[in-house]
């Protein structure tokens, strides 16, 4: 018997031998090509970029994987618990593997063998964050026998702290949220501190299989799911069982928060924020790096500015008729589900950045009032309901559809004259009680507008055309158009620059010049003949082209060119004379840029919607500011002088000239060519109308001591607006209109005088120094060594005329030298 016990335990020691080699081996085969775990020490998962307004207000978020990294420190302990009841109780106990409950589910699969279930893992935190960081998913054995090794290797290598940091950052949650952060922003749209208990539970259970536990589609299962957590929470007294109790009587209460922009009515500014960062930083940065980024934005301008616009272009769009129904759908079997089958298929656009407009369809119309049907709502799953919601359009509410926008001229006498049943047509409530609205549509004009701070070049707002969703092409900074008479007032500062003042005289008279033998005749608007002499001021008032040419000519078009290159307005510019009335092509962005020059008092700027970037560590690696601080950092105060800043930013123009040309461009909105378009009484604004041939633009740029705006309406392939569409008539008031929103929001200034300005009392007509009690006179800004002439001497043709000269060529400075009231300058 001895012998036979000596001979069995022989065999088992060689048996238990040759297994244990065979493990060693095979353990020793695995393991060489386990991944290196140390790369867990400097992991950086993807993290969402969120780019945020001037306010500190959310505008939009961009990621691949919407995740925001927390530490684990930041993670409250009902959130920490709520995991580890749902994945790993003994999380702090074991040494990467759990025995026991590998054991458990030994057990339970060996019950559950043959019966379809799918197979318990047994899987700790820590094998699971060794299987997403560092293995594949695949269901074989050697995955898991690699994962348990690199469990026990990261444990020996990280904290348990450091681990669960991992682990709560990188798990997927569904509806494309990943970490914890991110999933409490997707589900309930608050950050982890602010975590119920029941909703620390729900998020606890997703990891397991989201969409299983969909809040929607499987809401059930999400609830038993969640209240399986919480008992398991009260079970491991994290919570008492009061605690618990309460939880599972609450509702999921999931608040899916909308992804894409927050900030309404910033879609073409955050666009441009975008590109800029791709630009700076590469794709991967954006949609990975969990950069910060604070912008210029400024909320309640956007607003303005959208609805400035957006009033401009539908009120000129109007004024031209009808251009026709969306689309036409056959309402007959059922208006609703016809309505939204057009929707669904791009027939009839939905302008989602419009929320005040609404997709209708036509069910009837008569003289009095159209009879229209609502886009129908959906239910969750995306079926239409059975609700039907209809309206009216008075008669009075779409007057302007009368005329035919298509080129003929009849006109319709009622509503039953332009709109049939089966018309889909864009509507705005008038009276939601009443239900009756307005009808509406998308104009086929657009326009680019900018709003910046002149001091700093920070864009306040930027709007790219009439609603982002119709069109994504940005006109504030991708539109190249012809700048046409808002480029005059770079004219004229180089002139006041180089010897001119306001009071100087330059002829208004026909004027040709010949190039390459081709004849060119400039006229002013509306007036070929001219006024005879004015002074630069009148000239920029009026907007006078032949004026303007002749000054040009007088000082030389590449000084212009050089003065234009020098506020950003061109690159490159040629100097040719047609230049100088905006014949080449620029963008809103750099008008306004521009214009912002001569606002600030002559110091350039450069444009920005970024303010400064943050990395994921909150590092900052860029920052719009470039102004240096001597002494803001001082460890002490050592009654020492109050630190400023150093201003380094380069002088462009004469701060004199800056204010001359200043206070010329007032006249244009008190009595130029925009005067009557801007009722803004308590501070003082100064800008210039701009038209090019043929009415193919119309612009208006203009600031007053605390912010610069420009804009432009155009068709986006250049076409006539019509006779008449002049930058004053079209580009003014809605500048108007937003500057008196913004002033809303700025305190009201007076423009700074540079110190050694020297004011006179001049004749409006002649520039000549006023004598007291003259008629018709204005103060002009003269700098220190100039004045107003002494003599009447008219710069025309390239020469300078005298007043005896003046009178033997021109009737009209006859009148203007003899009267001084002639009204035609």
């Amino acid at each position: 018997m001895i012998r036979l016990i000596g001979y069995f335990f022989g065999m088992a020691c060689v048996l238990f031998l040759g297994v244990a080699a065979a493990v060693a081996i095979y353990l020793n085969g695995v393991s060489k090509d386990l991944p290196d775990y140390a790369v867990l020490a400097a992991y950086e998962p993807p993290v969402a970029t969120r780019v945020h307004a001037g306010n500190g207000a959310l505008v939009t978020e961009y990621a691949r994987e919407r995740r925001l990294f927390l530490p684990i420190q930041a993670i409250p302990d009902r959130v920490k618990a709520a995991f580890l009841s749902a994945e790993d109780k003994n999380f702090y106990n074991h040494p990467g593997v759990d025995i026991f409950g590998l054991g458990r589910a030994v057990v339970n699969n060996l019950q559950n063998f043959g019966s379809g279930r799918r197979p318990e893992g047994a899987s700790t935190i820590t094998q699971q964050v060794a299987k997403n960081f560092l293995l594949s998913a695949d269901q074989t054995m050697d995955r898991k026998v690699k994962e348990a090794i690199l469990s026990f290797r990261i444990e020996q290598a990280y904290s348990k702290d450091k681990i669960l940091e991992l682990y709560l950052n990188e798990i997927f949650f569904g509806l494309n949220s990943y970490g914890i952060a991110g999933a409490a922003l997707t589900y309930f749209d608050k950050s982890v501190t602010e975590l119920t208990t029941a909703e620390a539970a729900y998020l606890a259970a997703l990891p397991k299989g989201p969409n299983n536990y969909h809040p929607f589609r499987h809401q059930q299962a999400a609830l038993d799911r969640r209240n399986w957590v919480v008992d398991r929470m009260a079970e491991n007294g994290y919570i008492t069982q009061m605690d618990a109790d309460d939880a599972k009587t609450q509702p999921l209460g999931v608040k899916q928060r909308r992804s894409g922009t927050h900030l309404f009515a910033s879609d073409y500014f955050s666009e441009e924020v975008r590109r800029q960062i791709i630009g700076r930083y590469g794709d991967k940065s954006l949609y990975e790096g969990g950069l910060s980024v604070r912008t210029s934005i400024n909320p309640e301008l956007q607003l303005a500015a959208r609805a400035a616009l957006q009033n401009g272009l539908l009120d000129y769009d109007e004024r031209r008729g009808f251009q026709g129904p969306v689309t036409t759908v056959d309402i007959s079997p059922d208006w609703g589900v016809s309505l939204a089958k057009a929707i669904t298929d791009g027939k009839a656009p939905d302008l989602r950045d419009v929320p005040e407009w609404q997709l209708a369809v036509v069910i009837s119309a008569s003289a009095k009032s159209a009879e229209i049907g609502l886009r129908p709502a959906a239910d969750g799953g995306g079926k239409v309901t059975e609700e039907r919601v209809t309206g009216t359009i008075p008669a009075d509410a779409m007057k302007w559809a009368y005329r035919d926008a298509k080129g003929s001229r009849r006109t319709a006498k009622g509503p039953d004259g332009v709109l049939s049943p089966g018309d889909v047509v864009y509507v705005e409530p008038i009276n939601e009680e009443a239900k009756t609205f307005r009808l509406r549509q998308p104009p086929k004009v657009q326009g680019g507008f900018v709003a910046m701070d002149p001091n700093t070049g920070r864009v306040l707002a930027m709007v790219g055309g009439f609603s982002y969703a119709q069109s994504e092409f940005n006109r504030a900074t991708q539109a190249m158009r012809q700048p046409g008479s808002s480029f005059k007032p770079f004219v004229y500062s180089a002139a006041l620059d180089n010897g001119y003042t306001p009071a100087s005289v330059v002829l208004d008279a026909p004027i040709e010049i010949v190039t390459g033998g081709q004849v060119w005749r400039p006229s002013n608007y509306g007036d070929k003949d001219g006024n005879g002499p004015a002074t630069l001021r009148t000239g920029i008032e009026k907007s006078r082209n032949q004026m303007t040419v002749r000054l040009a000519q007088d000082m030389g078009m590449e000084l212009v060119a050089e003065y234009a290159e020098r506020f950003g307005i061109y690159d490159k510019m040629l100097p040719v004379l047609a230049m100088s009335l905006g014949s080449g092509e620029t963008t809103v962005m750099r008008m306004v840029s521009a214009y912002a020059v001569i606002a600030n008092g002559g110091k350039q700027i450069k444009p920005t919607v970024i303010d400064r970037i943050q990395d994921r560590y909150g590092k900052t690696i860029f920052r719009h500011e470039e102004r240096t601080c001597e002494g803001c950092n001082a460890n002490s105060w050592a009654n020492q002088e109050e630190p400023v800043l150093a201003d380094n930013r380069e002088q462009v123009l004469d701060p004199m000239t800056a204010y001359q040309i200043t206070s010329m461009m007032e006249g244009v909105v008190q009595r130029g060519s925009a005067a009557g378009k801007i009722h803004l009484t308590d501070r003082p604004v100064a800008g210039k109308t701009g038209t090019t041939n043929d009415e193919k633009d119309a612009w208006f740029v203009g600031f007053t001591p605390n912010i610069v705006a420009g804009l432009y309406i155009g068709f986006d392939t250049p076409g006539p607006l019509g006779r008449g569409s002049t930058g004053g008539g079209l580009a003014a008031p809605i500048f108007g209109q937003f500057i008196e929103a913004a002033a809303k929001h700025m305190p009201a200034e007076k423009f700074l005088v540079p110190e050694g300005m020297q004011f006179v009392a001049v004749n409006r007509k002649t520039g000549m120094m006023a004598m007291e009690g003259e008629p018709d006179t204005i103060t002009e800004a003269f700098k220190p060594g100039t004045g107003p002439a002494d003599v009447f001497q008219v710069i025309g043709g390239g020469e300078y005329m005298t007043q005896d000269q003046i009178l033997d060529s021109s009737p009209q400075a006859q009148q203007a030298i003899t009267s001084g009231a002639s009204g035609l300058f």
